[in-house]
């Protein structure tokens, strides 16, 4: 069991798998900042958290600037106590053909995935070395960076830098006992998956249930992850018993990509 004066920070964890990670590490003794764009969702995390004894904060940040960001750190150590862990979860997607693509939304998704990845990376890594006693980072990757998805050509590329973000860092950050790893998520079902899987019924001309038929037959173990299943992953990633993994992503697919 961890003291409570260590602090771990989760982007995106107003709900979904972030939520989950947030829950999962409140659990595990950790002062949480439940850090969101969607100030109300955060709230409610926060205080569902605190409702059942654990310590917890919402605070609103868009991981997109990169101020936001380092205001997030230097606010939620101040509050919390000393950042132990940060996870940069915060993620958006969109459903679209790659010569369709629209520019802002292009834009936006690079610059909240892989920007806000960069931005918390770098936070969180400064504040570690201000400390002066190691950390853990772990960071939202995706399957769709491990084989592109069809009509998910930027989230794919994100996802994609986002692995390429985290071997980098790691190999940095090594020296001052900081760990940088990432989770492969497949298929969980949170409300960013189910606007996935509506849109891409509409492009294909199908139903949703036949779409979320469709993309069940790929995976081995027969269901859809569940945000504790990620969420799972992201503990062990911080806990001791992985002091010596970094520069790696981990897939949660239940067995539909095999490497």
């Amino acid at each position: 069991m961890v003291k409570m004066t260590k602090s771990a920070i989760i982007t995106g964890a107003g709900q979904g798998i972030g939520e989950g990670i947030a829950t999962r590490l409140a659990k595990a003794g950790y002062a949480v900042a439940v850090a969101d764009i969607n100030q109300r969702t955060a709230k409610k995390v926060a205080k569902n958290l605190k409702d059942n004894g654990y310590k917890a904060k919402a605070y609103y940040v868009d991981v997109a600037h990169r101020d936001e960001v380092f205001d997030l750190v230097q606010t939620a150590v101040a509050d919390l106590g000393d950042l132990a862990i940060y996870v940069n979860n915060a993620g958006v997607a969109f459903i679209d053909s790659f010569v369709n693509s629209n520019p802002t939304d292009v834009e936006r998704l690079f610059d909240v995935n892989l920007k806000g990845t960069y931005w918390g990376i770098q936070a969180a890594a400064k504040q570690f070395i201000k400390q002066g006693k190691g950390g853990r980072i772990v960071n939202a990757a995706s399957l769709a960076g491990v084989e592109a998805s069809a009509l998910q050509s930027a989230y794919s590329a994100s996802k994609f830098g986002i692995r390429g973000l985290t071997q980098a860092a790691s190999k940095e950050l090594a020296k001052y006992n900081i760990t940088v790893n990432a989770y492969n998520p497949g298929v969980v079902r949170t409300p960013l998956r189910d606007g996935i899987d509506e849109r891409t019924a509409e492009i294909k001309h199908i139903s949703v249930k036949e779409q979320q038929k469709n993309v069940l037959t790929e995976i081995s173990l027969g269901r859809e992850a569940t945000p504790q299943d990620v969420a799972d992953v992201v503990a062990w990633f911080v806990s001791p018993q992985a002091k010596y993994i970094t520069g790696q992503s981990v897939q949660v697919d239940g067995g539909m990509r095999y490497l």
